[in-house]
């Protein structure tokens, strides 16, 4: 007789800190795995105060007066979808009217786009960062000219790096991220007290927000960072990551929680098998 292995995370629970809309994948992924997820916005996107600027380049994208819009947020979709809703009927149609080719910077963003019936032409492969998307971009092509809808704390790189490839680049803010509700004194003691054993860490702001929030946590905790800049902002802060998703994705990241997990605890035992 053999005993069934206990479950990787088994008895965990894990701080998912900026849920996706709807019920994320990470809830899902972290219940397969046996753990429960503490959901629990650090951070929050809103639209920008005067949506005037986005309105108009959603404008000239239904023109063609862009061959390309590039995303580096799943974010911006439904900030995108409320607002093409606004000026032109939907975003779909928007996008198909100016013959409009998308980029998305990862398997995230593009699944958000899919989710709302946009195809995205490119999509990079390996590493979900700007760079990698820069390194794949086509040639410029008439019209050579780029929508990219970011965030207010968005970095330079794709704008600068795509102008620098020969493309004329219109950046506009499309959102803006600002910290959500302090958490409630629940979470902050299950923090402090070792209660909640890891973290998926989504991004730089939300690295922040949870130093800011609710402080280092035990040195027995899992912190798992989602991409590159957020490790780097892991790092700057003073706090250890036990692992980096490979797959910029929520589910990436549990995968990497669970890798993390199996390696550095001992396996549970198990009965042997009775002869």
């Amino acid at each position: 007789m053999t005993t069934t292995p206990a479950l990787p995370l088994a008895g965990w629970r894990v701080l998912v800190p900026r849920p996706a809309a709807g019920r994320s994948p990470a809830v899902v992924a972290l219940a397969a795995a046996g753990a429960e997820a503490v959901v629990v916005p650090l951070i929050e996107t809103v639209p920008p105060e005067d949506p005037t600027e986005l309105d108009d380049a959603l404008l000239a994208l239904e023109s063609g007066w862009y061959g390309w819009l590039v995303l580096t947020s799943a974010a911006a979709v439904p900030v995108l979808v409320d607002r093409a809703q606004e000026t032109a009927g939907g975003l779909a149609q928007l996008l198909a009217d100016g013959h409009v080719r998308v980029a998305a910077i990862g398997p995230g963003t593009a699944r958000a786009l899919r989710d709302v019936g946009v195809e995205p032409a490119l999509v990079p492969r390996g590493a979900s960062t700007s760079r990698a998307l820069v390194d794949a971009w086509p040639e410029p092509t008439e019209p050579a000219r780029v929508l990219f809808p970011r965030g207010d704390l968005a970095a330079t790189t794709v704008t600068d790096g795509l102008r620098q490839r020969g493309w004329d680049v219109t950046d506009v803010v499309a959102y803006r991220t600002v910290p959500a509700a302090p958490p409630p004194a629940e979470v902050r003691e299950s923090w402090s007290d070792g209660t909640i054993r890891a973290a998926l860490l989504t991004s730089a702001s939300t690295v922040r927000e949870l130093a800011a929030r609710l402080g280092p946590p035990p040195t027995s905790t899992f912190l798992i960072g989602i991409g590159p800049s957020t490790a780097a902002e892991a790092a700057r802060l003073g706090l250890p990551l036990a692992g980096v998703a490979t797959e910029q994705t929520m589910l990436g990241m549990v995968d990497a929680l669970t890798r993390a997990a199996t390696t550095v605890l001992p396996a549970p035992a198990t009965s042997p098998e009775e002869l």
